[in-house]
């Protein structure tokens, strides 16, 4: 029993790990790039294009086959002594064969290397796979950060409401206010609690997406570093390169662009290995056998006897020429030409593809900085307005509904400052990333 609570406390130890620690972006990322399942049927796939070379490379090597025959013939058949009878025979024979390609027009070792590129090609792509569980873990991450910040301002939200309740309730016990004016306080609490409520639930399914991502068997107990200071701007650059600059470096790196280059490659190695056909072929064969034989009713020598008596060997080169295939290497070589002009395209497309994700990016990290910056001032002169009020519904200048439409007002500044925050923290990040630096916040 003992034992047995051991090793449950073992086995229990990565889960309170994980309850106990808040995990960086880095430890996300890094996590996920570990255990995330299109990322581990990539690395198969990469295995397999391994196998696939070792298959090429093998080709070169000399085959070996061995065989063996019993043959069992009955009936009219010709004896020992040239002479036909009806009888029973039986034969054995062994056999031991190899062949040495010598010349296969170039074939074998053109598909090493179109083996070779697939490989990279296939490196390449994995390498992708975990580029995009990375964004796809930033941007989690992210989200993670904002529904916090919304959790923070809805809960400043209800505390400002129900020091207005209480208030209000005072003044209305001492005939300084209506009965009106407590019931649609406590309304508006009401509601900022249920916004409270929507935001919390916000957060919990935030994290149960990068859970998920993380292949995490559940949320629970799974919570992110939050960053000590969010108040300023993130650390990126004040001015951004244009995205024909960063296209220029994206291109030099992106693992999309250089799988489809690679593959290209490729296929120009498919037309040679096709054109291969045209060549002939010349193999080195060589083997030895022997074989027993017996009639019924005739006298034979022994078994080993007969066997070491017709031992022979033999060698030879076979020469194959191809004259005509019924246009099959012809069609063969325009296919893979055919082929070429399509990886051409997927290239290009691949290019075009990479040239607007970055447009999209850079004209959305432009966006979101000069959405922080107006969200900024925006959020200060909306704190100044409320505090204005604030001193006015003191005094009984101002009623408790101008009093709920400043603080709304500051509400929703500090809201759209959040959202502009962390949407200029991503997309700052997002353009360094596809400069080739890490993804860090």
């Amino acid at each position: 029993m003992k034992q047995l609570f051991a090793i449950m406390s073992f086995v229990a130890l990565p889960f309170s790990a994980q309850a106990q620690t808040p995990w960086t972006l880095q430890q996300c990322i890094d996590y996920a790039v570990d255990h995330n399942i299109q990322v581990k049927q990539q690395a198969i796939v990469c295995q397999q294009s391994e196998i696939d070379v070792e298959n090429a490379r093998s080709q070169r090597l000399p085959d070996l086959s061995a065989s063996a025959s019993e043959n069992f013939s009955f009936g009219r058949g010709l004896t020992a002594e040239n002479t036909y009878t009806n009888t029973n025979t039986n034969s054995t024979s062994f056999s031991l064969g190899t062949s040495v390609p010598l010349f296969t027009g170039f074939r074998i070792p053109r598909t090493l290397e179109l083996n070779r590129l697939n490989l990279q090609a296939a490196m390449a792509d994995l390498e992708r796979a975990k580029n995009d569980i990375r964004m796809q873990v930033a941007q989690a991450y992210v989200q993670i950060l904002y529904n916090m910040e919304l959790s923070d301002v809805a809960r400043r939200q209800i505390e400002i409401d129900s020091l207005q309740v209480f208030r209000l309730a005072q003044m209305v016990n001492n005939g300084k206010a209506s009965a009106a004016e407590l019931a649609l306080q406590e309304a508006t609490l009401a509601q900022s609690r249920l916004t409270a409520t929507q935001a919390d639930n916000d957060y919990r399914l935030s994290l149960l997406t990068l859970s998920q991502l993380l292949e995490l068997p559940t949320p629970e107990g799974f919570a992110i570093v939050r960053p000590a200071d969010t108040d300023g701007l993130p650390q990126a650059s004040a001015t951004l390169p244009a995205p024909d600059v960063i296209f220029a470096e994206a291109l030099t790196m992106k693992p999309e662009i250089q799988a489809e280059q690679l593959r290209l490659q490729g296929a120009e190695k498919s037309i040679l290995i096709a054109r291969s056909a045209l060549y002939p072929s010349l193999q080195l064969q060589a083997g030895l056998g022997s074989n027993y034989y017996k009639t019924s009713g005739f006298m034979a020598e022994g078994f080993f006897r007969q066997l070491k008596n017709n031992f022979s060997q033999y060698i030879g080169l076979s020469l194959n020429v191809p004259i005509f295939n019924r246009f099959e290497t012809r069609n063969n070589i325009r296919s893979a030409r055919l082929n070429q002009e399509k990886q051409q395209l997927q290239l290009s497309n691949a290019r075009k593809q990479l040239y607007n994700e970055i447009q999209k990016a850079y004209y959305s990290a432009v966006n979101a900085r000069e959405r922080f910056v107006s969200s900024s001032q925006a959020l200060r002169s909306n704190e100044e307005a409320f505090r204005l009020m604030s001193a006015k519904y003191e005094y009984g200048k101002a009623n408790i509904t101008e009093f709920n439409e400043s603080k709304n007002n500051l509400l929703k500044a500090q809201s759209d400052l959040v959202r502009a925050r962390y949407e200029h923290i991503y997309q700052s990040a997002l353009i360094d990333f596809y400069r080739g630096r890490p993804l860090r916040f």
